[in-house]
């Protein structure tokens, strides 16, 4: 891998780490349209320790509040109602799939998962999950009566206050869910969110927190297989920085938008991505596995 491409992977992994659009499709796919080589899912994983110290950075105060407040409620049974302390236990919890299924499906998110068809597939059917979710929230935002007037009270969503155990498995499956390129981890655990009645913002704030240890726990069991194959250590560890500086930015960018924004400009650029990728790949015009030789 060259330093052009670990800029240019680097750049599109920050972009599209917290957007519901799915980096690792993005990854994928911006190596076989340039007709490069697959960077592979160790690159992708590494590269996603970059985004998520932005995370680690950005919600730097709650973090401390939440890891504070749980290691007090190990010594102090008086804790444990504490609402940082259960949303610590939460997180731990909803962390559980992914742990174990990204462990059980390794060969296949290194192998089939990576076909383009695949990625298409979950694109398009993941955007319109994420399009039913947002119209469901923007229509309990909207007052209406019964007979269709503007005099309903707003109907009340929930808030990460009112996050339980059931709910918290919940979106650990459906971060499970983004193992899948074109999946999109957050794409995945906001519309679940939303579908649960949360409000936007909660949604998106659990989504991030919770991906900070399946991230970083993917990220460091794959750095055994850095510098494998034609991606050595230097551009990964450029294409982190980057992607860590980038995706602070859109982080701050994001949390704005989805207090007053609908998430439908999302839902149809995945669909259309997905249908032109159907297109080239159906016309011949892009292999299925692109790339993948040197994945």
């Amino acid at each position: 891998m060259s330093w052009f491409e670990s800029l240019i992977l680097g750049l599109v992994q920050g972009l599209t780490e917290f957007l519901p659009i799915s980096s690792s499709a993005h990854l994928r796919l911006t190596a076989a349209f340039a007709g490069w080589k697959d960077p592979g899912a160790a690159f992708t994983a590494i590269t996603q320790i970059g985004t998520e110290t932005a995370v680690l950075i950005y919600f730097r105060d709650d973090i401390a509040r939440i890891v504070t407040a749980w290691f007090s409620s190990l010594r102090n049974k008086e804790m444990r109602t504490d609402h940082d302390a259960q949303m610590g236990w939460l997180v731990i919890i909803g962390s559980i799939p992914i742990g174990v299924l990204g462990i059980t499906l390794k060969d296949q998110i290194e192998g089939p998962f990576r076909d383009l068809r695949l990625i298409a597939t979950t694109l398009i059917v993941m955007g319109l999950v994420l399009g039913v979710a947002d119209r469901l929230a923007a229509r309990d935002e909207r007052p209406h009566d019964e007979s269709g007037g503007r005099h309903r009270a707003v109907k009340q969503r929930k808030t990460l206050r009112e996050l339980n155990v059931r709910d918290g498995l919940i979106y650990g499956f459906c971060q499970a869910m983004a193992l899948v390129p074109g999946v999109s981890r957050s794409g995945a655990t906001i519309s679940g969110g939303l579908l649960m009645g949360y409000t936007r913002e909660a949604a998106a704030r659990y989504s991030f927190l919770l991906a900070i240890p399946a991230v970083l726990a993917s990220g460091a069991y794959e750095l055994k297989d850095a510098g494998e194959g034609h991606v050595s250590w230097g551009p990964t560890l450029f294409a982190t920085v980057i992607a860590f500086g980038v995706g602070y930015a859109v982080i701050a960018w994001f949390m704005k938008f989805i207090s007053t924004k609908s998430f439908m400009p999302f839902v149809i650029y995945r669909v259309i991505l997905g249908i032109v990728l159907f297109i080239l790949v159906g016309t011949g015009a892009l292999s299925p596995h692109a790339g993948e030789s040197g994945g």
